[in-house]
């Protein structure tokens, strides 16, 4: 028979609630200091998109009635776009402009890049590197520039083509989106092979030994432990440069100017033309409200791709 006295609950003190009020305050008085940049952020991010997001609802423009008297329009914009086979025209040669530039050309290329530059001689590597380098810290203006010239009637290619007796081609009027994207590799590889160097000289030395001692070749070793092993790397480089991609406007504009006959005019050449040309405001912003949704979406896709523990 136990013989041990019941125990009296144990009682927990009281909150303290001098202590709560002084952490309050606190806390209080270091968020003081953030409040100039959360006003800047309100003023110069936050501000711009809640009135571009009103724009795109308005008939508003640069001259003419919606200058004057801008008035809702709804979702008119929207409908006239969806309605506009230029819209159209201009959604596709993105798609093509972006598959064609970031996805495959820029993206493979700067891969290669990458994986010649770790086997290669030191002088080899740092002398290509850094003419890659120079073509992506160019002004898009200038490289605009410099590729026009490259692809014009009287260009560098065409001299070249006509050294080795092949005829002369002229792509910035035969196919100027080929033409465009060309020069958009041409442009930015440079980050993708930054990335990808990057992402290579963490992979550890010893499981490519463990690999070799199993049999695999080179094109095994890059297919069954390298892609994996840079898969998140890959993932974030397709979004950041389909981003980027989907935005070049300077680049298309001093090269072809959109044509000819809207064969090179993507969307931010569209909606340029809609809102300064047309002087349409309300509209260019609902076709740049538009770009943003596809942007969205690539990114969403390519979330997908990055592994489970990459996502927290």
């Amino acid at each position: 028979m136990s013989t041990d006295a019941p125990t009296a609950p144990e009682r927990t003190a009281p909150p303290r609630r001098g202590r709560s009020h002084l952490g309050d305050r606190l806390t209080t008085a270091r968020a003081l200091p953030m409040l100039p940049a959360g006003l800047l952020l309100i003023g110069f991010m936050l501000g711009p998109i809640l009135y571009s997001l009103y724009l795109a609802f308005t008939d508003s423009a640069i001259r003419g009635d919606g200058a004057s008297d801008t008035s809702f329009v709804g979702v008119s914009n929207f409908v006239d776009a969806f309605t506009d086979s230029d819209f159209w025209n201009s959604v596709a040669l993105t798609l093509v402009f972006t598959i064609v530039s970031a996805v495959i050309g820029q993206n493979v290329l700067g891969m290669l890049l990458a994986l010649l530059m770790e086997r290669a001689h030191r002088i080899l590597s740092f002398a290509v590197t850094s003419l890659v380098i120079a073509a992506w810290i160019l002004p898009e203006v200038v490289a605009g520039y410099l590729l026009y010239t490259f692809f014009a009637d009287e260009g560098s290619l065409n001299t070249l083509l006509g050294a080795i007796g092949l005829p002369a081609q002229d792509l910035l009027f035969s196919a100027p989106i080929l033409a465009v994207s060309f020069a958009n590799i041409w442009r930015g590889t440079a980050f993708s092979m930054l990335v990808y160097s990057a992402a290579l000289s963490s992979v550890p030395a010893d499981v490519y030994e463990s690999a070799a001692l199993d049999g695999a070749g080179p094109v095994r070793r890059f297919r069954s432990v390298t892609l994996p092993l840079l898969r998140p790397a890959i993932a974030t480089n397709l979004m950041l440069t389909t981003l980027q991609t989907l935005s070049v406007f300077g680049l298309i504009f001093i090269m072809t100017g959109g044509g000819p006959a809207r064969q090179s005019q993507t969307l931010p050449l569209y909606m340029y033309e809609q809102a300064f040309s047309y002087g349409q405001l309300g509209y260019g912003t609902a076709v740049a409200l538009l770009l943003l949704l596809i942007g969205a979406a690539a990114s969403l896709v390519y979330l997908r791709l990055l592994p489970e523990e990459d996502k927290r």
